[in-house]
């Protein structure tokens, strides 16, 4: 609700979309690391109004989508798939069509898949591989020295 009845800060928002994270090519990943106390931080050090924070960092991630569509889906991109939690915020869903106008915006749950299940089917076929001894990590997104098999499986 803030996010929504509040501008977003462009200049902020530019600021943080030139961090070398989003000029890097796909697969990467991101965590507290990049985004954690030392992110949030820096936004209340920038001396804006929290509401206005509030609005900048909901925009964030869907102005990053747009930006990774644009420098590295080759072609034309018509439609994209969202699911996660961001899908029931509506500021973050109306950032992204904004972000990509002319692309349809669906969910997962049109295609059956439970947008709030992401994590938990993500973490099944994590334990799956791991199951089958499989690696399932990237490292080239993760920057891991190579690939491992993730977890343990214990009788215990």
């Amino acid at each position: 609700l803030i996010a929504s009845k509040n501008r977003v800060n462009a200049e902020l928002l530019d600021r943080l979309l030139a961090d070398e994270f989003y000029r890097a090519p796909p697969p990467k990943t991101a965590g507290r690391e990049q985004y954690g106390r030392e992110f949030v931080n820096q936004l209340v050090a920038s001396g804006l109004p929290v509401e206005e924070l509030i609005a900048t960092a909901a925009a964030l991630t869907p102005a990053a989508v747009a930006v990774g569509i644009e420098r590295f889906a080759p072609g034309r991109v018509d439609e994209i798939v969202a699911s996660g939690g961001g899908v029931h915020n509506r500021a973050i869903m109306a950032y992204l069509a904004a972000f990509l106008p002319g692309v349809r915006i669906r969910t997962s749950d049109e295609f059956g898949i439970d947008a709030d299940a992401k994590e938990a089917i993500a973490f099944a076929v994590l334990a799956y591989e791991t199951w089958n001894r499989r690696p399932s990590n990237l490292p080239a997104a993760t920057g891991a020295r190579r690939p491992v098999i993730l977890g343990k499986v214990s009788y215990a």
